[in-house]
């Protein structure tokens, strides 16, 4: 009764192990398209953007190269098929949930509140929430926005968070949104707006590739810091696993500082500008310590 017993239990658990190999979820979709599919922006410089070719780069999309390459490795399937989507603010996370992509890549912010729809990856970048002016608007803080027209992109967290910070609570702003950064940027270029509020490096991506970035400068002052991570489906337990393991080695081994320092530290594609965007103390423990707390 014993060796039955213990046929038994083996057999059970050659089962289970064989069960616990077979991709479920975002996996399975993968495998049985034979293609996954990446979720891009085309302006989240130098996140996730188009270069002169039209082809998403950037630093987002290395790190879901990397993804990529593990799900190859997982499903062993070599030849495995990478289709681009173009996403914005406001259609990433319906994109993501009804199965259009199956990964996003870009700036988005990792928020408690979007934790009820989505899941996120380990946190690879942190932001301020601040304001881009013209220097001769004479605009010196987020309080002298009142009574301007500010421009911002649709989707995105800022002008609640502005509405919400205690100096400017009793500010009144006229919002016009861009659907994206890059139209966004250009009311601000095109003076239809005092101030383009949104994250401090997409402000800086967008100013440092502006014809005149002399023209511009970023208000020292933060409505709030986020983290910013790759967006995937939840309730996945599987791929997300594959995700935080893979991108955790990316950052724990040390790889993350070159690839960090090819978009932020050094001359980058299409004008060849460098950001000088050095790791923040918050950045450096991310990568020592990886996670995926929202704020």
């Amino acid at each position: 009764m014993k060796l039955m017993t213990a046929a038994a239990l083996a057999s059970i658990c050659l089962v289970s192990a064989a069960q616990a190999q077979e991709p479920t979820g975002t996996l399975k979709k993968i495998r049985d398209t034979g293609t996954i599919t990446i979720g891009h922006r085309e302006s989240s410089i130098p996140f996730s953007y188009l270069d002169d070719r039209q082809q998403p780069i950037g630093y987002a999309m290395d790190l879901c190269q990397k993804v990529v390459e593990a799900v190859r490795a997982e499903l062993k399937m070599p030849n495995l098929k990478v289709a681009l989507q173009p996403v914005t603010s406001s259609n990433r996370i319906p994109l993501l949930q009804n199965g259009t992509i199956d990964l996003e890549c870009g700036s988005t912010t990792n928020s408690v509140a979007r934790q009820q729809q989505v899941a996120f990856g380990p946190t690879y970048f942190f932001i301020n929430v601040t304001a881009a002016v013209k220097k001769t608007s004479g605009i010196d803080s987020l309080a002298g926005l009142a009574g301007r027209n500010i421009s911002t992109t649709s989707g995105t967290t800022a002008v609640p968070l502005l509405k919400a910070y205690e100096k400017t609570k009793s500010v009144e702003v006229k919002e016009i949104y861009g659907k994206d950064h890059a139209e966004s940027f250009l009311l601000l270029v095109d003076d239809r707006v005092s101030a383009f509020v949104m994250d401090d490096i997409l402000l800086a991506g967008q100013i440092a590739n502006a014809k005149t970035p002399s023209d511009y400068r970023i208000i020292p002052e933060s409505l709030r810091q986020e983290p910013y991570s790759m967006m995937l489906r939840k309730d996945d337990p599987q791929f997300k696993s594959l995700v935080d393991r893979t991108i955790a080695q990316v950052m724990t081994s040390g790889e993350i500082e070159k690839i960090y320092a090819k978009w932020f530290m050094s001359p980058i594609p299409p004008k060849n500008v460098n950001l000088n965007f050095a790791v923040s103390p918050a950045l450096k423990e991310a990568f020592r310590a990886p996670n995926d707390k929202g704020i």
